[in-house]
């Protein structure tokens, strides 16, 4: 696939940010991750959500005007306009054991010796672990997956336990339409 706009969603700790940053390095195009515009800067973060249209605004005035980007995370429900200017969709899926063990590592990271809220951390471990709950409230599969049956683009479905390079790999392989 050439350079162009693409939308890589999937679970949070699937690797969506990290394959999204990884093409857009490749393609030499900006990234933008969802969480940038979902959320409104504080400490800690992820605590006060941005409104609906701010968020589309920002995203109107940052990147969607430029010819090739590529956006990561879940913009169900608020951001599907921006979704329409996509060129293609890329659906990332994991085990959910590796998912979460992802998910901890990363917050190791982002903790790095800080204190940390440690009832703000166990609620959003519950939230992760219910993507794969049908009647789940927030962030599922089957939300994801209703939401791509909608979608005009076509979609690339891709096991995200292989490497960055493999995945990478495989969207530039890809020839959608064909």
């Amino acid at each position: 696939m050439h350079r162009c706009r693409v939308h890589v969603l999937g679970a949070s700790g699937s690797g969506t940010t990290t394959l999204a940053r990884a093409l857009a390095d490749r393609w030499s195009v900006p990234h933008a991750d969802a969480d940038d515009y979902f959320w409104l800067p504080a400490d800690p973060p992820f605590t006060e959500k941005r409104p609906e249209a701010e968020r589309r605004r920002l995203m109107h005035e940052v990147f969607v005007p430029r010819e090739a980007w590529v956006l990561s995370g879940s913009v169900v429900g608020w951001g599907e306009e921006v979704v329409d200017r996509c060129d293609a969709v890329v659906f990332l899926t994991l085990d959910p054991e590796e998912r979460l063990r992802r998910l901890e590592e990363r917050e190791v990271r982002r903790r790095d010796g800080r204190v940390h809220d440690e009832a703000a951390w166990e609620a959003f471990l519950a939230w992760a672990r219910g993507y794969g709950d049908p009647s789940f409230e927030g962030r599922s599969r089957a939300t994801h997956e209703a939401w791509l049956a909608r979608r005009r683009q076509p979609v690339l479905r891709l096991d995200s336990s292989s490497s960055r390079e493999d995945l990478v790999a495989a969207v530039l392989e890809w020839q959608p339409g064909r």
